[in-house]
């Protein structure tokens, strides 16, 4: 078992150290969709650059846990092609840009958003191994409309370090249900993006309000520190 975790505002986990059968990774979309420049992201008119630049780090800490045992999940945002998880509202939603794109519609990488095209498929860089689950959803949250919390349960998962695209969307809203189903959560500050900056300050700020009223927020030179391993410091946060 490793130590805790130096975090803000609170040591993490509450309950003991970093411990493979308690602690799991949970990586959150990071998908060709959001990742690459013929995805979905840019077809709304956003700059990936953020969510390009996490993914070294990324790499590296999913390297380390890996050694060390942990359990780690993979999630991905899509819809079932006949787009019959698709609301409205949504679809209506996703098409208010300048490119008049939305989910469902064609793009480079096959329809935007849709479960067994290629912008679906999680970049190659995070690739998940065949022991690694991936939790597709057609929202938002991994709890909503999926059998994650079942998969956590069954493997006594207690405490869930969260990282992945995008900060204030995917990731928040996951975050936000763990925590109200009883999970301590830890986000990692310098491996999540948001499309603006901002967005991503005022996600994280809002972790560690009231005491951590959705969980703690560390980087993962502090997470990877708790396991005894240092992070290349090529790899820090500029």
């Amino acid at each position: 078992m490793g130590r805790q975790v130096e975090a803000n505002p609170y040591l993490w986990p509450v309950d003991g150290g970093l411990d493979p059968k308690t602690t799991a990774l949970v990586i959150i979309d990071m998908q060709k969709d959001f990742c690459s420049p013929k995805g979905y992201l840019v077809h709304q008119g956003y700059d990936i650059s953020p969510v390009r630049e996490i993914i070294p780090r990324l790499q590296h800490l999913l390297e380390v846990f890996r050694e060390h045992g942990f359990t780690i999940y993979h999630t991905r945002e899509g819809h079932r092609p006949d787009l019959s998880t698709l609301s409205s509202r949504e679809r209506i939603r996703s098409k208010n840009n300048e490119s008049g794109l939305g989910i469902g519609d064609k793009g480079p990488l096959g329809r935007l958003l849709v479960r067994g095209e290629e912008g679906h498929s999680i970049i190659e860089e995070l690739s998940p191994k065949r022991d690694e689950q991936i939790i597709d959803k057609p929202g938002r949250s991994a709890f909503q409309h999926t059998d994650f919390r079942l998969m956590l349960n069954i493997r006594g998962i207690k405490n869930l370090i969260i990282c992945g695209v995008t900060t204030d969307v995917c990731v928040h809203s996951t975050m936000r249900e763990a925590n109200d189903n009883a999970f301590d959560c830890l986000l990692v500050e310098d491996a999540t993006a948001a499309s603006e900056e901002h967005l991503h300050r005022g996600a994280v700020d809002s972790v560690i309000a009231e005491g951590g009223i959705f969980g703690a927020v560390s980087t993962v030179t502090k997470i990877l520190h708790a396991l005894g391993v240092e992070q290349p410091q090529e790899l820090e946060k500029k």
